[in-house]
């Protein structure tokens, strides 16, 4: 595994980790092998009155990552992302992309055993 996406509030590594996943501004995927980066815009799923953490899940796996990183996580999403076998660090929001990454190559985060936020009808 060399890919990894995390929810960002934009384009660069010193952008904020997003702390929503389905409705994340975007991910910044990036080869932990080289550390090249590609953004990829979410705005679709923000204004989906369901199933944005589904497609959101959708866009990551189609971009190869085998983890991501973010704040929030919702059950559908995570029940999504599992499915397809990808791992989740969850609860790193108010840090950076930079930061984030640095946390998880010093193996400061744990893979997440579930959702850590109710649906959007629970909140």
């Amino acid at each position: 595994m060399t890919m990894i996406a995390i929810t960002s509030t934009g384009p660069s590594l010193d952008d904020q980790v997003d702390p929503r996943f389905g409705r994340a501004a975007g991910f910044l995927i990036v080869d932990l092998e080289t550390m090249d980066t590609r953004y990829i815009d979410n705005g679709q799923s923000q204004v989906m009155a369901q199933g944005a953490g589904i497609q959101a899940a959708q866009l990551v796996a189609r971009a190869g990552a085998g983890w991501v990183l973010t704040g929030f996580v919702g059950p559908k999403a995570f029940k999504a992302l599992s499915a397809t076998g990808i791992k989740v660090g969850q609860n790193l929001e108010g840090l950076t992309i930079r930061q984030a990454l640095k946390r998880f190559k010093s193996g400061g985060i744990e893979v997440a055993s579930g959702a850590n936020r109710a649906g959007r009808g629970g909140r």
